[in-house]
C-alpha cells in the first residue's frame, strides 16, 4: 500500500504522516500531481531532422486501438510516419532545482541527438518516453503530452505510453481523454489493478457508474484488498443510489485502511440515503482529505526519476510505509542535503532515524526543524515523544505544550501532554487538557474515556 505522494512542493506542516507511529500515518498511495500549468520557452525542437526521411519507408497512419476494457488484443499497427510526430517544446525550467534542470537538459540533448541520427523507431520511442516521463514527474503536463504521443506513435504496442497519457489527461481534468488513453493501455496488455481503477475513476468522472463498477469488480478480483477499488466501487454504487452496497464498500475500504479519511464523507452520504442519520453524522465528523489510489508501480517509478528533494522525499515516504527505516533515512538524508532549509524534510528524516533506533540523530533533526520554523508543531511533538521516552518529563511537557500552542487541534499532542502532566502529579492541568481536547476533537473518544476514568489524587 502506498500513498499519495505527489510531486507537490508545499510542505505539509500538519500531516500526521511525520509522527513516530507509522501505523497511523499513511493512507494507500496514489500519484496525484496537481494540475498546474507552466510557461513555455520559445525553444521548439521539430519531431525529426531531414536525415530521418528513411523512416518514411515504413510509414503508415497510426491506428491505436481504442478497444473497450476486456476486448481482444488490438489489431496490428505499424510505427507512425515522421509527419505524424509532434514537435517537442521544452518548458521553462528556471524555477526547478539546479540538478533537475541539468537532468532535463541532458535528457533533451540525448533525445535531439537520437532524432538527428535517425535512430530506429523503438529507440526513438524510448527516448521520447524518457523525456515525457521526466516532464510528467515534474508536473509539466502540457509538455509531456506530445512526448508520450510520439512514443505511442513509434511503439504502438507498448502500453506504457497510453497509460502515462491517461495520467496527463486525468491531472488536466479531461476525463474523456483519460478514459480513451486508459482503454488503449488496458487493451495492450494483461489487466492490472492500477489501469482498471484509473479507468473506472475516469468513467465515474464522466457520469458512467455502471461501466465504472464493472472495472472495480475486475480490480477486486485481482487484488481483493485494494482500498482504491473498494472506494471506487462504493462511489459507483452511491452514484447509482445503491446505498446499501455503497455503505458496505466504503466500510470495507476503511476496515482495510482506517487512515483513508476521504472515505468517511461518502460513507456518511450512503448512511443518510439509508436513513441512518446518527451513523451519517458520526462519519461526517471524521471526514478528511487523505485520498486513496491503487498500488501503481509505474507511477511510483516515475516519481523516483527526478534528482530533486521532492523525489527523494517520495522515496523516503514509500520506504516508511514499507517499514524500511534504513532506506527511508537514506532517502530523507539526500532530500535535506538538496533542500536544507525545509523543516518538513528534517522532521521526516528525524522520524526515520528514530524508527531505526538513532534517537540522538532524530533529536538533532527535530531541533533543526524547530530552528527553521519555530512554530512547526509536529517537530515539537516528536521531540517531546523522544524526551518522554528518555526520562526527561519536564522537557517533554514543554515540547508537548508548544505543539498544542501552535496547533491547538493536534489531538495526539494534547493526549501526550495530558499524560505527561498526570505522571508529573499535575492532575488539574492534565484534566484541563483532556477537557479542551474533547471540545476540539469530539471524534476522538480517548478524551472522554480518560475524563471518565480521571481520579485526581488530593
Amino acid at each position: 500500500m502506498r500513498y499519495t505522494a505527489t510531486v507537490r512542493r508545499k510542505p505539509d506542516t500538519t500531516d500526521a504522516t511525520v509522527r513516530l507511529k507509522p501505523d497511523t500515518t499513511y493512507a494507500q498511495n496514489q500519484y496525484a500531481p496537481g494540475a498546474t500549468r507552466r510557461s513555455i520557452d520559445p525553444y521548439v525542437v521539430s519531431g525529426f531532422s531531414r536525415s530521418a526521411t528513411w523512416i518514411v519507408a515504413i510509414a503508415c497512419v497510426l491506428m491505436v486501438a481504442c478497444a473497450r476494457p476486456g476486448s481482444e488484443s488490438p489489431s496490428p499497427v505499424a510505427p507512425a510516419s515522421t509527419a505524424a510526430l509532434r514537435p517537442l517544446t521544452l518548458p521553462d525550467l528556471s524555477h526547478m532545482d539546479a540538478a533537475v534542470q541539468e537532468q532535463m537538459r541532458a535528457t533533451h540533448v540525448s533525445l535531439t541527438t537520437k532524432i538527428g541520427e535517425a535512430r530506429p523507431p523503438g529507440e526513438l520511442a524510448e527516448a521520447y518516453g524518457e523525456m515525457g516521463s521526466l516532464l510528467l514527474a515534474a508536473e509539466y503536463f502540457d509538455a509531456a503530452e506530445p512526448c508520450f504521443l510520439n512514443a505511442q506513435a513509434l511503439a504502438p504496442r507498448d502500453s506504457r505510453w497510453p497509460y502515462y497519457l491517461g495520467h496527463v489527461y486525468r491531472t488536466r481534468g479531461e476525463p474523456a481523454n483519460a478514459a480513451r488513453a486508459f482503454e488503449q493501455a488496458l487493451a495492450l496488455g494483461p489487466p492490472d489493478v492500477a489501469t482498471l481503477v484509473w479507468l473506472g475513476v475516469a468513467y465515474l468522472d464522466q457520469g458512467k457508474p455502471e461501466s465504472a463498477a464493472r472495472l472495480f469488480e475486475r480490480a477486486l478480483a485481482i487484488e481483493p484488498r485494494s482500498v482504491a477499488a473498494w472506494f471506487g466501487q462504493g462511489r459507483a454504487a452511491l452514484a447509482s443510489r445503491e446505498y446499501g452496497r455503497a455503505a458496505a464498500s466504503f466500510e470495507q475500504a476503511l476496515a482495510i485502511d482506517p487512515r483513508a479519511s476521504i472515505v468517511h464523507y461518502p460513507l456518511a452520504l450512503a448512511y443518510r440515503g439509508l436513513g441512518e442519520v446518527d451513523k451519517a453524522e458520526a462519519q461526517t465528523r471524521q471526514r478528511g482529505n487523505v485520498e486513496v489510489g491503487p498500488t501503481d508501480p509505474r507511477m511510483q517509478a516515475l516519481g523516483s526519476l527526478l534528482h530533486s528533494a521532492t523525489a527523494y522525499e517520495k522515496r523516503g515516504l514509500r520506504a516508511l510505509d514499507g517499514r524500511d527505516w534504513a532506506s527511508a533515512a537514506a532517502a530523507f538524508r539526500k532530500a535535506v542535503e538538496i533542500a536544507p532549509a525545509n523543516a518538513t524534510l528534517h522532521h521526516r528524516f528525524g522520524t526515520a532515524l528514530s524508527l531505526s533506533g538513532d534517537t540522538r540523530g532524530a533529536a538533532e533533526q527535530f531541533q533543526e526543524a524547530i530552528r527553521l520554523v519555530p512554530g512547526y508543531a509536529p517537530a515539537h511533538f516528536s521531540l517531546g515523544v523522544l524526551l518522554a521516552s528518555s526520562g526527561r518529563p519536564a522537557e517533554a511537557i514543554e515540547r508537548f505544550a508548544a505543539a498544542v500552542r501552535y496547533e491547538p487541534d493536534n489531538a495526539d499532542a494534547r493526549l501526550q501532554l495530558a499524560a505527561a502532566l498526570g505522571r508529573a502529579g499535575r492532575y488539574q492541568e492534565a484534566r484541563n487538557q483532556l477537557v479542551e481536547g474533547a471540545r476540539l476533537n469530539p471524534e476522538r473518544a480517548e478524551f472522554t474515556s480518560l475524563l471518565q476514568q480521571f481520579r485526581p489524587t488530593r
